[in-house]
């Protein structure tokens, strides 16, 4: 896979041959691995909430790390720059929810996205993610506040 990163193999009877390693699981090994905290970017966070199915031949995550890129199988996992300011949330969801919602944008943000971020967001970490985007545009954080309330989708 890379250098100094080993990944059990995992075989799909429904297709027949061995599946690649989980990307989101091979950045996070790579962030713990080098010290970088990183977030995904909007498609990948997207992805990863449940707003978009298609799943990237890249996968961009941001990091306070150098860029750098690596070929996974198939797929390319880039890590970009970015200031530490804007890695400054204290929950990994906060982070996925702001990107998923930013790349969606303000008009497309519908009741099915919000109950989307709501069903993918543990309900222990509402008041959490809420607190912790109290930052973010003012758009994004309306959409975050009606996707952490209990039974309403807008």
């Amino acid at each position: 896979m890379c250098r100094g990163l080993y990944a059990y193999p995992r075989h799909s009877s429904l297709l027949g041959r061995e599946l690649t390693p989980d990307i989101e699981q091979v950045a996070r090994a790579l962030a713990r691995k080098f010290g970088w905290r990183i977030q995904p970017s909007g498609p990948v966070a997207q992805n990863i909430i449940g707003l978009s199915t298609q799943v990237p031949a890249r996968s961009v995550y941001f990091s306070d790390g150098p860029t750098r890129s690596y070929q996974i199988g198939t797929t390319t996992l880039e890590f970009n720059h970015i200031a530490l300011k804007e890695a400054g949330f204290k929950h990994r969801e906060s982070a996925v929810i702001v990107h998923a919602l930013k790349a969606l944008g303000k008009h497309r943000i519908t009741p099915e996205a919000i109950a989307k971020v709501r069903d993918w967001l543990d309900p222990r970490l509402r008041r959490k993610v809420l607190v912790d985007t109290e930052a973010a545009t003012g758009w994004v954080r309306e959409a975050i506040r009606r996707g952490t309330q209990e039974g309403s989708d807008g």
